[in-house]
């Protein structure tokens, strides 16, 4: 069963900081085709960094919502040109957009929970379920100290809403090991996180935060929700 093998694979591993020692794990368990993705944060750029700097065979893509801020389509155009490779776009299908458009209006998202999951479904999830076709494996740069809905993760987990294998290598990392790994080898990074943005998501969406407020905070900042889009399920 998976469930046993991706049991014993969290149980092999010796040091959770080590990506070489947590990718060779991934790759000598041949669990099949393996994707990546990336949302031009600073744990995907980490995970990009490495995958492209090993060349390990990997699918790198994003998500385009549509509604992203400029300095995230900076921070694509300057990954793909520092290491010249690609990296997949995924976009909302067209009618499907115009339709929430037209129902819900253009920043229906405001106004209740339920609209903005529709708007997540459409800009993310569908893109998403499309992007993942075809894999077994999702790697994702998920943390344990991201929130509290996350602080159970492993390094190894079966997501039941995808029916996929998802490989967290960066679950145990601190914010500040993140940016020491970005700094040590000058990986491109958004600018805004110099002003106070920490989670990036859509422009509507995303706010910075103040000292002190949780990292998930500046995301959907006027819900009092679990602060999550349906990407990644929460454990109860």
């Amino acid at each position: 069963m998976i469930a046993d093998t991706l049991d014993s694979l969290n149980q092999k591993i010796k040091d959770p900081f080590d990506l070489a020692h947590l990718f060779a794990l991934l790759q000598d368990a041949q669990l099949g085709r393996t994707v990546f993705s990336t949302s031009l944060g600073q744990e995907d750029q980490v995970l990009t960094d490495f995958i492209f700097r090993h060349s390990i065979a990997v699918d790198i893509f994003t998500l385009d919502t549509g509604r992203l801020f400029q300095e995230t389509y900076d921070v694509l155009s300057a990954t793909t040109k520092k290491y010249n490779k690609h990296i997949d776009c995924f976009y909302p299908k067209h009618d499907a957009l115009a339709e929430l458009v037209a129902r819900d209006g253009i920043n229906g998202f405001y106004d209740s929970v339920d609209k903005r999951k529709a708007c997540c479904g459409v800009r993310k999830i569908e893109p998403l379920k499309r992007a993942l076709e075809g894999a077994d494996v999702w790697i994702t740069g998920l943390r344990q100290e991201q929130s509290a809905n996350r602080s159970a993760l492993h390094h190894f987990e079966y997501d039941e809403a995808f029916d996929i294998v998802k490989f967290n290598p960066l679950s145990h990392w601190t914010l500040d090991q993140v940016n020491q790994y970005l700094e040590t080898h000058k990986v491109p990074q958004n600018k805004l996180h110099k002003k106070g943005y920490v989670s990036i998501g859509c422009a509507p969406c995303t706010r910075a935060i103040s000292e002190g407020e949780d990292i998930r905070a500046g995301r959907w900042w006027w819900e009092s929700s679990h602060k999550e889009c349906g990407l990644h399920q929460i454990k109860n």
